[in-house]
């Protein structure tokens, strides 16, 4: 079997099996690719079936080469771990030469988080008079309020609205549906909001019916545009952190680990597969634990 053929094979795997989302795709497709070139550029002339464990060695100390770093890394050794299992599960290797490949160390960042003062702060600062003024303040506090992630919120649909129960349908990754619950405070600003989307009716293409945030001409919002958005809040507020859309889900989680609420329950209403994922928000809180007491304990 060639690379090419390989490639292909594990791609079309990914898409119709695993039902990845295409973003997820190319990132798996560029990480065989990357292998490939390191096997052209070693002059190995070895199939994917022929690769050894020693191979792989050799492979990572290539990478390390190029000064890609130790995240990055991670990451491309995943996704050829992942493309071995697909040949194993596919009955074109007997053994996992990724078996025994060990995953760099990783110092675990924890991500930037806003206090509930700033998001006041910055869903405040959105000019109601404008145009975009209700939908940009529904999407927000949609945002943090059910902590999606920003591909969730821009396919969000209409009829996935159960206001008379509290809860949104959300299709989340791997086009795996959950119920999350919505504040009182969200659900009101999307029906402030939905006038205006109403009065744009007849421009938005049939395609595009049901999705719930819309731009001016009736299409979906694209992910630049959400990030655009939080941006120019955040320089219009004078907030020096650096946040995105996703900064919002980070609060969204880290705001009711702080309040007590359950790691399950959380971790049901990211759409985290795995607990070890939803984990870090446990070492947020402690952060915060530790600058608390020292604020305020008496001896410090």
């Amino acid at each position: 079997m060639t690379w090419e053929e390989a490639k292909r094979e594990f791609l079309t795997y990914l898409k119709l099996e695993r039902s990845l989302s295409s973003n997820s795709v190319e990132a798996y497709e560029d990480d065989v690719t990357k292998l490939w070139q390191f096997v052209e550029a070693a002059q190995l002339h070895k199939t994917p079936e022929e690769i050894t464990h020693e191979d792989l060695q050799l492979f990572i100390d290539w990478l390390n080469s190029l000064n890609i770093s130790t995240r990055t890394q991670a990451r491309i050794i995943s996704g050829i771990r992942t493309f071995y299992k697909f040949l194993l599960l596919d009955n074109k290797i007997d053994t996992n030469p990724t078996a025994l490949i060990e995953m760099p160390h990783l110092e675990r960042k924890l991500p930037t988080v806003l206090s509930v003062e700033e998001i006041d702060l910055l869903l405040s600062a959105i000019d109601l008079s404008q145009p975009t003024g209700r939908r940009n303040k529904a999407m927000l506090e949609t945002l943090y309020s059910c902590g999606l992630r920003v591909s969730e919120l821009i396919d969000l649909r209409i009829s996935h609205l159960y206001f008379d129960k509290g809860f949104i349908r959300v299709i989340g990754k791997g086009d795996k549906e959950r119920l999350v619950p919505i504040s009182n405070k969200a659900i009101k600003e999307i029906q402030h909001y939905l006038p205006d989307r109403n009065s744009i009716r007849s421009s938005i293409p049939r395609e595009y019916e049901d999705i719930l945030f819309v731009n001016q001409h009736g299409r979906k919002l694209t992910r630049v545009m959400v990030f655009t958005i939080i941006k120019d809040l955040a320089a219009k507020v004078g907030l020096k952190k650096n946040i995105s859309p996703h900064t919002f889900r980070h609060s969204f989680a880290t705001h009711l680990v702080e309040g007590g609420a359950d790691l399950r329950a959380v971790q049901e209403m990211l759409g985290h597969e795995s607990i070890l994922t939803t984990e870090i928000y446990t070492h947020l809180d402690r952060e915060y634990l530790r600058d608390t007491i020292l604020r305020f304990h008496p001896r410090n």
